[in-house]
């Protein structure tokens, strides 16, 4: 794990461009080790964009990314050993039972003490009793259940979720909170991007705010509410910042 005082995410300059559209331009922000962050912004603000490339699954197209220390490009195989990612619609192999899918992560990652962690996880999240199910068996909620639970298997040093909330009852909404919480008590960052902002409040401590490509703020929430004393809740701090930055009508 990186030290107490080290970043656990450091992005400088960040740009994408597809076929000559540009995604994210010159976005920079970090994350801290231990904490639970929140990547948010309207739609097309380049969140998804800015996570895969995190995660190794895109490269820049400028710019600096560090994960856990690391250069994402220069250094992709390590840092996609330190890190799990959860996408919004996580996909799974169709003919694999719930507790194969454990067993590759095993695999992939040398886990020790897997059928303790195993376990452990899949009680958490109410699916012990699927554990012998096929993916293909799965409903939606249960299937995101799934790859969270091998996220955490290898107990990662930084975590991506993108929309984690997506298709999750109420119960597994509140079990996944606290598991994340609980995942940057044990020293883990965990960046998370969602719509739901009451949600999110509940959960982090770091806010960037992405719009257009570009990002209009990062700092910790204590930090964000200082700076808008006027605004009460996360959502209000959101909308506040997005206005200020609007394009006007001339």
């Amino acid at each position: 794990m990186q030290s107490a005082s080290a970043n656990a995410i450091e992005v400088t300059s960040f740009r994408k461009e597809y076929a000559g559209t540009v995604a994210t331009s010159e976005v920079s922000f970090t994350l801290p080790v231990g904490c639970v962050g929140a990547l948010i912004g309207p739609n097309g603000a380049g969140k998804t964009t800015t996570i895969r490339c995190l995660s190794g699954i895109l490269k820049p197209t400028s710019g600096v990314l560090k994960v856990a220390g690391l250069d994402v490009v220069s250094d992709s195989l390590e840092v996609k050993r330190r890190i799990a990612y959860v996408p919004d619609d996580p996909p799974l192999f169709e003919t694999l039972t719930v507790w194969e899918h454990l067993r590759f992560v095993r695999s992939a990652y040398n886990v020790e003490r897997f059928e303790e962690r195993a376990k452990a996880l899949l009680d958490e999240f109410s699916l012990y009793e699927k554990r012998g199910a096929l993916a293909s068996e799965l409903s939606r909620g249960m299937r995101q259940k799934v790859a969270i639970c091998c996220a955490y298997l290898h107990q990662p040093e930084v975590m991506f979720f993108d929309e984690p909330l997506t298709g999750l009852d109420p119960a597994a909404i509140r079990s996944l909170k606290q598991s994340i919480i609980e995942q940057a008590r044990r020293g883990a960052a965990v960046l998370v991007s969602s719509h739901l902002l009451a949600l999110v409040e509940d959960i982090c401590d770091h806010l960037v705010i992405l719009s257009r490509g570009t990002c209009l703020f990062s700092g910790s929430t204590a930090e964000a509410k200082q700076q808008f004393p006027e605004s009460g809740s996360l959502e209000d701090i959101f909308f506040d910042i997005i206005n200020r930055h609007s394009p006007k009508d001339s």
